[in-house]
């Protein structure tokens, strides 16, 4: 076993999540992440708590939304209901065989599950949670890197003194905090919003610190919501992005008081269009999020990663975090990254007011 996964397993248990003697502790992991659900299981009995274990593999999916008729997709499931509002805290670990093995299922469909199951998701929000991708051969393809270098760049990304990272950070949101207007100038981009009496939150992996619920690991971001009806202005992302199996490249966004009037993109437009009608604030802007980890310097073609990436923010459409006083509701959220460094996206400025918080991927607090 490689010796970095006992220390990832110690940091999701007991910096990320904090288990506690009693609780009861909801892990859901993919076959593939063996190795690690075993260290996470084991530290979770050794801490006196209780875990359920929920394992699946590829394969599952595509059968369920092929064979699914529109009654069973539509389906509340209350027994899984009942669980997610019994548990203290849940881990989840992602490790597919094939990431892209949606790929060919119809995205309404997807939508229409997605529908069913948000006041699930809701009730999980609202709990300590942690969400980790294992390293496997899927993402180490699109990340154009073999599994060793995968292996390498994910848990590099993760061992961070995320303690010493925190006051970094809180910069940031000292910032963000006392602000009302964010503009964002960069190519084929100039766009704004207010974030007054909005709260920004500091992602430093430790969703139960009191701060915020949940978290990523690796983190390192800070984040906060938009006003909704404020948002004007255009944007274009400098990276494509993965909507259920499928990638959408050359995403340019235009708002006009908080509303979408004009999306495009290179490819499968129709999939992310698809996304955006989920519901009613699946179109408006939920988040506004800085990249801070100074060990994730690439695109890798994984969201949880690549909103991570020092220089760059990024804007999520659909749901806001209520950690930061957002109001947009949605089943869906989107985050599309805009790079500022020069080198990989043309430069750019990210202004709070009369404040330059960031100029061509480097911080001027």
């Amino acid at each position: 076993m490689d010796k970095r996964i006992p220390k990832i397993a110690k940091i999701l248990v007991e910096h990320c999540i904090g288990v506690k003697k009693g609780q009861t502790i909801q892990l859901t992991a993919d076959i593939l992440a063996r190795p690690l659900v075993l260290e996470i299981y084991k530290l979770i009995i050794q801490k006196g708590a209780y875990p359920i274990l929920r394992l699946g593999f590829d394969g599952l999916s595509p059968i369920y939304y092929k064979y699914a008729s529109d009654e069973q997709l539509k389906n509340f499931p209350k027994i899984a209901y009942y669980e997610i509002k019994n548990v203290d805290s849940t881990i989840h670990i992602v490790a597919p065989e094939d990431r892209y093995e949606l790929a060919s299922v119809d995205s309404k469909r997807i939508a229409m599950r997605s529908r069913a199951i948000v006041k699930i998701d809701e009730v999980r929000r609202n709990k300590t949670w942690v969400l980790f991708y294992y390293p496997t051969a899927s993402y180490a393809k699109d990340a154009g890197m073999s599994l060793k270098e995968w292996e390498n760049f994910v848990f590099n990304s993760c061992m961070l003194d995320w303690k010493k990272e925190k006051p970094r950070m809180e910069k940031i949101k000292k910032v963000l905090d006392a602000g009302d207007k964010v503009r964002i100038i960069a190519k084929d981009t100039d766009l704004s919003f207010s974030i007054k009496n909005r709260n920004a939150v500091v992602g430093w992996a430790d969703g139960h610190s009191g701060e915020n619920v949940g978290c990523n690991l690796p983190d390192g971001e800070v984040f906060t919501a938009p006003k909704e009806n404020t948002v004007n202005g255009k944007i274009s992302f400098t990276y494509p992005t993965v909507i259920k199996g499928k990638k959408i490249s050359g995403i340019k966004a235009e708002f006009k008081n908080g509303k979408l009037v004009k999306i495009k993109a290179d490819k499968n437009l129709n999939v992310l269009k698809e996304l955006l009608k989920t519901d009613k604030g699946a179109s408006k802007l939920g988040e506004l999020g800085i990249g801070c980890n100074k060990n994730i310097t690439r695109f890798v073609y994984n969201t949880l990663f690549d909103e991570k990436i020092y220089g760059t923010i990024h804007i999520a459409f659909g749901l806001a975090y209520e950690d930061c006083k957002g109001t947009n509701k949605s089943a869906s959220h989107k985050d599309l990254v805009l790079d500022l460094r020069p080198s990989h996206g043309g430069g750019g400025e990210v202004w709070v007011d009369k404040t330059l918080l960031i100029k061509d991927g480097k911080f001027q607090i």
